[in-house]
């Protein structure tokens, strides 16, 4: 079920949308719009004997057999609902051919309803789409039945795509056959009679009537019912399944059709005329920040051909028919975008520190957690309600909180408005979409009060998303996107038109909404960059991969003081999507986007988060990294390791200001050529650090410390840390955890009270590198603390789960130290009398 609770400034977006028929026709009787989508049959489906039952088959083999099992389920149950629908659809047809008989018969007697030609006009070609889609329901149907998984169906699927040239007279026929009909109901009350269809006699519908119009509609919706279906059956076909390329080829004739035939044949998509007189169509929508009077509010956004509308949901009472209140409009002839240079009197952005962000993530992480074991446990529905309500303020509230790239929108008029967007990728396809419409010829307008009532009141059936992007609006069964970490190699680019200052970035999905997680270095003065950078970017239930390609700008005037204005100009953007099936293997899989005629090669290679989390000891026992930290030091003869000492001294050198320091990774392939030097305790190590990019060698003290065989802070006393930070009393809290300071083996404890000074030190340049204590402790204490693999097989269950109560007290613990006034070495050790029992 979709959860959608009402938020502060927006409500509940819990309705189904109504199937939008054309205006004053009524429901369709006796027919169940059961959605094709659903993989559940129709209501009548299942109740009459030819139904396909959607039960699915028992016994299942193991291993990569049942995954192969599982696409082939899928594949019935989407074919089973696409076959109750398809049954509905002939009836559809059939009630709409009914009439035809009668009226036919009269039409050569002395008193005729309608003439030959106006039956013609208006019931024009309907017999021969019935007839296709009766054969292909016909020979469809038994296959369906007598299910197994050699079953192929492919070539009734390309055969009925190519067929779609019937539909496409049909089409191009469809306002005159209206126009008939409606001319021949109002002047001819026998034909009005005749041509109201009944529901069947024993049903409660059986006193009502549907309108030819709403009927004539119904072809026109399939061909749209049934592209949707080619996606799902091709998303769970296998691609060497014979099927896969004739569905293929299907969806490819479908789409291209779809896309040919007239749009504004589909009242759906219309609301009123432009002042030229055109159709006025919604051509895309969503939900954007809108900072407005100083505070931030969700506002839905519909583009319309010719004007720029922002509203937002009314609220209405309970089982009220929902509406959208109009905030404000811009005709598109009068919408121009300010340079930042002209938007420097525009309010300024309030940026909500990230480790707020990154609280409120890790918070809603623990109530998933929380429901997952609920449901685990069959636990009370209403206590699963009350947890997803929790967590969609909380979503609803990251939302609001994280966008921080300005996207300004001017009035030639005056007014000017400021959204809030956390993905350049999407400012971007606002931008070109509003700037693709502008080279036609527009005119300015002002909209009556009326006109404006009409095209808001459209709004809730036009739009095409229905839901806030948070993930507690998904349906159970919906992907939960992938955890873990994408590894991401960005080789090359080529198909630039002349030279320039090129580079790209990569965004991914998390908690609905995406963000910008990795930058690659500026290949300068090139058609043909070559950056072969490796990244590692989180993934918190991400679906797509996003790669922009960017010109670097060095004009002094155009950098504009706002820290979140992007200037750069983009090249090329492109997308894909994470599949599940394909990232998941341990090879690196090389791909292409093609973006507006440029080519950028990637690899990537995904480590769910239970892998990534292994602490694995180094076979050699020579170099420094997967190396017990005693046996390190004691080798070195020293008291600090020394890959610790000398990652410091240069970071406190020149990277203590650069921002993001130890948040921004640094490039991998850096990283591992560090990892390299250290373990071989190579004499050019001093000169290579000098050399690097300094969020390398940031990384590669993080990487230290992750691949410690056991963390700095020790498996044996993880769980008293874990007790200890969870005390309530400061004072007992104190002298717990100064404590359990002291029982560390000195090499641990003398390594860590280095870096928590180091840390400290960091921190003091919040206000130039953006890292405060709490950045700082989100970094560091998973890696100082996260118990290794024997100890933390305990506390694994779900990938997800990990992310949330053990991570939130691994940071508190490194918190509270870094919080602490200064700890010394020698006060610890003589201050032992307050503790001695053991831990």
């Amino acid at each position: 079920a979709d959860f959608n609770y009402g938020a502060d400034e927006y409500d509940a977006e819990g309705n189904e949308e109504p199937k939008a028929l054309p205006e004053g026709s009524e429901t369709m009787p006796y027919i169940d719009e059961s959605p094709t989508m659903s993989p559940q049959l129709s209501a009548r489906g299942q109740e009459s004997g030819d139904g396909v039952s959607p039960t699915p088959t028992d016994g299942l083999g193991t291993g990569g057999e049942r995954e192969a099992g599982k696409g082939l389920e899928m594949r019935k149950l989407v074919l089973s609902g696409f076959l109750a629908s398809e049954e509905i659809y002939i009836n559809q047809l059939e009630a709409l051919l009914l009439p035809m008989k009668p009226l036919k018969a009269t039409a050569t007697t002395s008193q005729p309803v309608l003439t030959l030609q106006q039956i013609e006009t208006i019931f024009y070609k309907i017999q021969d789409i019935y007839e296709i889609h009766k054969e292909f329901y016909d020979s469809l149907c038994p296959k369906v039945q007598q299910w197994d998984s050699n079953v192929t169906m492919g070539h009734l699927f390309q055969k009925l795509a190519s067929q779609l040239g019937v539909y496409k007279a049909f089409v191009d026929n469809y306002k005159i056959a209206l126009e008939t009909a409606e001319k021949c109901s109002q002047s001819n009350y026998q034909f009005q009679k005749i041509s109201e269809v009944k529901g069947p006699k024993d049903s409660k519908e059986s006193h009502t009537s549907v309108t030819m119009e709403a009927l004539l509609y119904k072809p026109i919706d399939r061909v749209t019912r049934s592209t949707l279906v080619l996606h799902d059956l091709l998303k769970h076909t296998p691609a060497d399944h014979p099927d896969y390329p004739l569905l293929q080829d299907a969806l490819r004739i479908s789409q291209n059709f779809l896309s040919s035939i007239n749009e504004d044949i589909d009242p759906r998509r219309t609301a009123v005329t432009t002042p030229k007189g055109e159709t006025r169509q919604l051509i895309k929508d969503g939900f954007l920040v809108e900072l407005s009077e100083g505070s931030r509010k969700l506002r839905h956004v519909f583009l319309f051909t010719d004007v720029l509308l922002c509203a937002k949901l009314k609220k209405t009472a309970v089982g009220k028919h929902q509406q959208y209140d109009c905030k404000w409009y811009v005709p598109l002839a009068d919408l121009v975008f300010p340079s930042p240079e002209e938007s420097e009197h525009c309010p300024q952005v309030h940026v909500i520190p990230d480790h707020e962000l990154e609280d409120m993530k890790m918070k809603i992480s623990a109530i998933k957690s929380e429901v997952q074991k609920e449901k685990a446990n069959k636990g009370q529905s209403r206590a699963i309600e009350r947890l997803k309500k929790k967590m969609f303020e909380n979503e609803f509230w990251l939302l609001l909180n994280s966008p921080a790239i300005p996207f300004r929108i001017h009035n030639r008029n005056g007014k000017s408005y400021l959204f809030l967007l956390s993905s350049d990728y999407e400012r971007s396809e606002w931008r070109e979409a509003i700037q693709r419409l502008q080279k036609k010829d527009l005119q300015a307008f002002v909209l009556s009060s009326v006109e404006l009532q009409v095209l808001t009141g459209s709004c809730f059936k036009l739009r095409t998303v229905h839901n806030i992007p948070v993930t507690s609006n998904k349906d159970d069964d919906e992907s939960p996107g992938l955890y873990g970490f994408l590894h991401v190699i960005v080789h090359s680019a080529k198909g630039f038109k002349q030279s320039a200052n090129l580079y790209c970035t990569l965004e991914v999905d998390s908690f609905g909404y995406f963000v910008s997680k990795a930058k690659t270095r500026v290949f300068r003065d090139t058609t043909e960059p070559q950056w072969n950078e490796e990244f590692e970017i989180e993934l918190e239930g991400s679906q797509s991969l996003r790669i922009l390609c960017y010109e670097k700008c060095y004009d002094k005037t155009k950098l504009n003081k706002d820290n979140n204005e992007i200037v750069d100009k983009i090249m090329g953007k492109g997308q894909i999507q994470l599949d599940p099936q394909a990232v998941q293997t341990k090879n690196w899989h090389m791909d292409v986007i093609e973006m507006n005629g440029i080519k950028v090669e990637f690899s990537m290679k995904f480590t769910s988060r239970d892998m990534s989390l292994k602490r694995t000891p180094s076979k050699k026992q020579t170099g420094v990294f997967g190396v017990k930290i005693s046996v390190v030091t004691k080798r070195e003869r020293s008291k600090v390791p020394y890959i610790v000492r000398q990652c410091v001294e240069e970071v406190e050198k020149r990277g203590i200001e650069e921002v993001g320091i130890y948040r921004i990774s640094g490039v991998a392939t850096d990283i591992q050529a560090l990892k390299a030097v250290f373990d071989a305790n190579n004499k050019d190590i001093l000169v290579m650090l000098s050399d690097m990019d300094i969020n390398a060698i940031a990384g590669t003290l993080k990487l230290y410390f992750r691949e410690l065989p056991e963390p700095l802070l020790t498996d044996r006393l993880y769980p008293a840390f874990m007790e200890g930070i969870a005390l309530s009393d400061p004072a007992a809290k104190e002298n717990c955890m100064m404590h359990l300071l002291r029982s560390l083996p000195d090499p641990n404890l003398i390594t860590f009270l280095f870096l928590l000074e180091h840390l400290k030190r960091v921190a003091e340049k919040e206000p130039i590198n953006k890292m405060s204590l709490h950045n700082l402790a989100t970094v560091f204490g998973p890696t100082l603390l996260r118990p290794s693999e024997g100890e933390s097989k305990a506390h694994l269950t779900l990938a997800s789960d990990i992310w949330s109560h053990d991570v939130m007290a691994q940071v508190q613990v490194l918190l509270y130290y870094l919080q602490h006034p200064p700890i010394s070495f020698s006060e610890l050790k003589r201050n032992t009398l307050y503790f001695s029992t053991d831990v």
